[in-house]
């Protein structure tokens, strides 16, 4: 994964250390002795980019995020119709999943089990994140597309729960993912249930 902006050697060097080490071993088990022998500096140094490893973690999903939401942004444009959009979105989201396990397994896993997390920093990048399919069903109802009596951040939880609850599964037990047929599967779901019947054309 490019970085999202241009850091320190050393700062690079500690999260590339943490993600190589998420490969294979689960995040708790991971010690800063480790990231540092990982990384080739020393421990000391992780301490000066980040207060902890738990604040290590976040600023390495940090930088996910700002690359997959600016992918996100590029993948739409251009297409046209919110269904279009939301069907683009929900691949391109399972492929993330599907090729990109380190960024599966911190986001939908390790984050998760931190109370802190849902006050960060890095917490708003995740609704940045998922604000770009918000903007798009807010589209869809505006343009007669989508259905206007079920609440635009309703409809955003049923779509992000949908595309999670068929891809941790996998993410946990390192198996494989077909974005083409599980999209294919969730949008023939969620799109009877959120398309306008007399939608336009």
């Amino acid at each position: 994964m490019a970085e999202a902006r241009s850091w320190p050697p050393g700062r690079t060097k500690i999260t590339g250390a943490l993600r190589a080490l998420l490969e294979t071993k689960d995040f708790g088990a991971i010690t800063t002795a480790e990231i540092a022998r990982t990384a080739g500096v020393t421990e000391a140094l992780i301490y000066k980019y980040f207060k902890d490893k738990r604040d290590l973690l976040y600023q390495v999903l940090s930088e996910y995020l700002e690359h997959y939401h600016s992918r996100a942004e590029t993948d739409i444009k251009g297409i046209k119709g919110a269904s279009n959009k939301i069907r683009k979105i929900i691949w391109s989201h399972i492929n993330v999943y599907a090729t990109d396990r380190v960024f599966a397994k911190i986001l939908l896993l390790d984050v998760r089990s931190f109370s802190d997390y849902y006050t960060s920093e890095t917490y708003k990048l995740v609704r940045k994140y998922t604000g770009i399919l918000l903007e798009i069903i807010k589209e869809g109802v505006a343009e007669g597309e989508l259905r206007d009596d079920i609440p635009p951040v309703f409809l955003r939880q049923v779509i992000l729960g949908a595309i999670e609850y068929v891809c941790i599964r996998s993410v946990i037990l390192g198996r494989s993912l077909s974005p083409d047929d599980l999209t294919e599967n969730l949008c023939e779901c969620i799109f009877k249930g959120i398309e306008h019947k007399g939608k336009r054309k």
